[in-house]
């Protein structure tokens, strides 16, 4: 089953080329079902290509998905066209009315910053609230799953003296997980941050439970049952040449940057990287919708109730 899209936003012809099923409106107006309502909080300065690589993970489950793009009231972006804002986004204030049966929070490059300097973390932490009376699962994505685990846990974050950067192998710490589902012993994922999370202190919220972990980057994929929420630290989504480009751009930029390890073949950027982690990104988000799916109240007006 597909994913319902507008016609005219770039993710559709993007998706098309690939084979993921897609519909417009007018078309998923004559499926006599509820579609799923996914709703991506996007706070990457580069919007589209993090629309795209959302919308190809949630986009390949058995399940009309109904993606709504929604932004910070005011936080203007300086990386994607206003025209593109104008026209796929809303401010997250105009839906504080609306329920959604899951919410993407995503990650920004603002990791330096403690959160209260954020200067929309006010706001954020009005939406983490939200989530628990008007979204029936959350999944907050790297400095996003980061924020969330902070704001509900008290859990911080530490920056690291290097950059963590690079495809590292994680273990399966549940395997009779749902959301581990058809997971392998071991996954390798990309990973791109300057700070970090450490399990001991994720230890130590006994409501807490790591899924997923590395020996050289921490814990990765944390559940919090309580709040009806996934964080992950880490980029299952990246796009095969995403850890390229930050490569690519830091090198252009003089920025003193490491070869991302276990990336490219035999570490050499001369060579094209190789992808070792899509068939775990779509089942880890497969996984994720299909707990949404059996669980979500019908009647939307009942999410949140408990």
């Amino acid at each position: 089953m597909p994913i319902k899209l507008p016609s005219n936003l770039p993710a559709f012809d993007v998706l098309t080329r690939e084979g993921v099923m897609v519909l417009d409106e007018d078309q998923a107006a004559t499926q006599d079902i509820r579609p799923l309502r996914i709703a991506l909080l996007n706070l990457m300065p580069k919007k589209i290509q993090t629309e795209n690589q959302f919308a190809r993970l949630i986009g390949a489950t058995p399940l009309q998905i109904e993606l709504s793009l929604l932004r910070m009231t005011d936080h203007q972006t300086r990386n994607t066209a206003a025209e593109h804002m104008e026209s796929f986004y809303r401010p997250v204030s105009e839906a504080w009315d609306e329920k959604f049966d899951g919410l993407i929070i995503t990650g920004a490059p603002i990791e330096h910053l403690e959160f209260e300097d954020v200067n929309y973390w006010s706001e954020l932490k009005q939406v983490m609230n939200w989530t628990q009376t008007n979204v029936h699962s959350t999944f907050g994505v790297c400095w996003g799953g980061m924020a969330m685990i902070n704001h509900f846990h008290g859990v911080d974050k530490h920056i690291l003296d290097h950059k963590a950067f690079g495809c590292f192998r994680h273990r399966n710490l549940d395997p009779s997980s749902p959301y581990l589902r058809g997971f392998s012993d071991e996954c390798v994922m990309p990973v791109s941050r300057w700070t970090e999370m450490r399990q001991a202190e994720v230890d130590e919220k006994p409501a807490l439970k790591t899924l997923l972990g590395s020996d050289e980057v921490g814990p990765c994929l944390v559940e919090d049952p309580d709040h009806r929420a996934l964080y992950v630290f880490n980029h299952f989504e990246y796009d095969s040449d995403t850890l390229k480009q930050e490569y690519d751009r830091d090198i252009a930029a003089g920025t003193p940057i490491n070869v991302p390890c276990n990336y490219y073949p035999s570490d050499d950027p001369a060579r094209p990287p190789v992808n070792r982690w899509r068939s775990h990104a779509h089942l880890l988000y497969g996984n994720w919708i299909n707990e949404i799916y059996q669980s979500t109240p019908f009647d939307m007006t009942r999410i949140g109730q408990g």
